[in-house]
């Protein structure tokens, strides 16, 4: 017989923890890497120096929340900012800027998209969820998924920068389980530049076709003019 196949809140954590590293190591061109060992916990909270949080809903309801030391904010917006190509002399340099909220949020938005679409793909299960809200704190806050969780999981990974800073993930979800009935064919796995490049190939392409054709009839109708 055919082994069935169990997902569970730890397998979709760890998910979670992929994208983050993923995400976060592409767009700031520097490895960041998480622990092997997850803690339990019994509650999510926001934490200083900068906390952010994001809350998902559909095929399984949980909230996400990051929460970054100084160091490690300034760390990973600079080096994003860098590999955008902004100068050194520009950037914030204090963690409580709005420049630095914003670039985290934007990465956190973009870590959730990618999860969202794993989950989609290898899950087979559609998720939603909120833009992602920074906080910049000086004390710790509380929080709890504004949802009814009937067997609530809460779990702490910790996360490591280049540098060595240090940053947390806390996840929130109901305890579940995800259980392979049937074979299925997990789709590709779109790459958006790609997509992108491709796209402006084939309008490269189209446009230097046309011009080619033009030059082409108008040097017809020359010569047509002189009786050639």
């Amino acid at each position: 017989m055919k082994k069935t196949k169990i997902i569970t809140t730890d397998d979709i954590l760890l998910k979670l923890c992929q994208s983050i590293a993923s995400v976060l190591s592409t767009a700031t061109d520097s490895p960041v890497h998480y622990s092997a060992m997850v803690q339990k916990i019994q509650k999510t909270s926001l934490k200083p120096d900068i906390g952010c949080f994001v809350l998902f809903d559909g095929g399984f309801t949980g909230l996400v929340v990051t929460n970054f030391s100084q160091q490690a904010a300034l760390e990973l917006y600079q080096e994003y900012m860098l590999k955008m190509g902004m100068a050194q002399d520009e950037l914030a340099i204090h963690h409580t800027s709005d420049e630095v909220a914003d670039v985290l949020g934007e990465l956190m938005n973009q870590v959730v998209g990618d999860f969202t679409r794993k989950v989609r793909r290898e899950l087979q299960v559609s998720i939603t969820q909120n833009q992602p809200k920074m906080l910049a704190l000086n004390k710790q806050v509380m929080l709890s998924v504004d949802t009814n969780l009937e067997r609530p999981q809460a779990r702490r990974v910790s996360f490591t920068t280049a540098k060595n800073n240090i940053f947390y993930l806390e996840l929130a979800m109901d305890k579940t389980e995800f259980i392979q009935i049937e074979e299925f064919e997990h789709p590709d796995e779109l790459d958006p530049d790609s997509i992108i490049e491709q796209t402006r190939h084939s309008q490269a392409q189209a446009a230097s076709t046309h011009a080619k054709t033009q030059h082409a009839e108008v040097d017809l109708d020359l010569l047509d003019e002189l009786g050639i």
